[in-house]
């Protein structure tokens, strides 16, 4: 594991300790409805995530937090887990239900970070307390982990300036932001705007409805209709997926010397379209030390334990000021570091990386 996310990972672990020892007693007759009175027997967590097409959530989030519930809890805690599959309505049911079935924490991944507001509250108000996870949900949430944004942004503009060089100043960008309804969106614009502002000219600036890979695409079109094919020099996408879709677009539009693009989350089709020189770079975040602080902080809440030991900042939402926070960094992944980051970590295996259809390119970069 890489120096930056390892002493991250030091202090999840330590944290994590802590709540361990603290988890290890028993409050026979708690009720098991109420959020910060549940001994380890009793504790029940709501666990709801967005959407399963981005791999992230299904692969790694959920089977990571019920890895770390049952450690902090010794097995005798319980997942309630319901994907709301990008529908903003359909998680807040989904919040009225792990009310009514009286679990003592939520993890909440939200859809739309202000639709949310209400049902956190309806939470509140039944005394089971919120920790908003990798969005900052509205509402009165008691706490959040996520990635630290503004510096992913960062991390990706910095990394498309590297690729460009000295081209920087000789043709126009394309920015393919996320979705407006995640506030994390809006963290990875406002970084990504704050290395490139002044360096490159942006051509065509795009906010993607739901980071759909689709939309992706359609927008790339649009731009290389607008700007033309030969005077996009870089795209910066903010994630994988849509990194997919506007490549798609780039070859269909017969552009053979693809640009450097940008992504996150450093999902398998992306790490492979690096190795392919299709995808410059992609974001690295290693989501075990994230899912760790979330399943402390819940089993530390249910149990009306305090987390101010196991924060890094506070975080003002628009309707929350202060909400005591885990933020995580993240990496640059290039084809020069596949094996010290996702290899390394264990997220992928070079077999699962190098197929056939990528073998003859792993070669050539010494991934064997």
């Amino acid at each position: 594991m890489n120096t930056h996310l390892a002493r991250v990972v030091v202090a999840v672990t330590a944290a994590a300790a802590s709540v361990s020892l603290a988890g290890c007693g028993s409050t026979e007759g708690a009720d098991a409805g109420s959020g910060g009175s549940a001994g380890n027997e009793a504790i029940k967590v709501g666990l709801l995530l967005p959407e399963d097409q981005t791999a992230r959530y299904e692969k790694f989030d959920k089977p990571l937090i019920e890895k770390e519930i049952a450690k902090f809890t010794r097995n005798k805690g319980q997942v309630v887990y319901a994907n709301a599959k990008q529908d903003a309505a359909v998680q807040n049911a989904q919040v009225d239900d792990m009310i009514a079935r009286k679990v003592n924490v939520i993890i909440i991944d939200a859809v739309d970070a202000k639709a949310i507001a209400g049902a956190v509250k309806k939470a509140k108000d039944a005394r089971i307390p919120v920790i908003a996870y990798d969005r900052l949900a509205e509402g009165p949430i008691d706490a959040y982990t996520s990635f630290d944004n503004e510096d992913v942004g960062k991390v990706q503009a910095k990394a498309l300036l590297e690729a460009l060089g000295d081209k920087a100043g000789s043709g126009q960008i394309v920015m393919m932001n996320g979705s407006v309804t995640d506030p994390n969106a809006k963290g990875f614009k406002s970084g990504a705007h704050f290395v490139l502002d002044g360096k490159v000219a942006i051509g065509k600036e795009y906010d993607t409805k739901e980071w759909k890979p689709e939309n992706a695409n359609a927008n790339m079109t649009a731009a290389l209709s607008a700007l033309g094919k030969g005077k996009i020099i870089g795209v910066y996408s903010a994630n994988d997926g849509m990194a997919g879709g506007i490549i798609s677009a780039l070859k269909a539009a017969g552009v053979s010397a693809l640009p450097p693009v940008t992504g996150q989350d450093a999902e398998l089709a992306g790490v492979q379209r690096i190795v392919a020189g299709e995808q410059y770079m992609t974001v690295y975040k290693s989501y075990a030390p994230e899912a760790a602080a979330a399943a402390e902080m819940a089993v530390s809440l249910a149990q009306g334990e305090k987390i101010d030991g196991l924060i890094n900042q506070m975080v003002d939402s628009p309707t929350t000021p202060g909400v005591p926070s885990v933020l995580v960094p993240g990496v640059a992944l290039t084809k020069n570091n596949i094996r010290s980051t996702v290899i390394e970590d264990g997220v992928y295996t070079v077999a699962e990386i190098c197929t056939d259809k990528y073998k003859a390119a792993c070669d050539e970069i010494g991934l064997k």
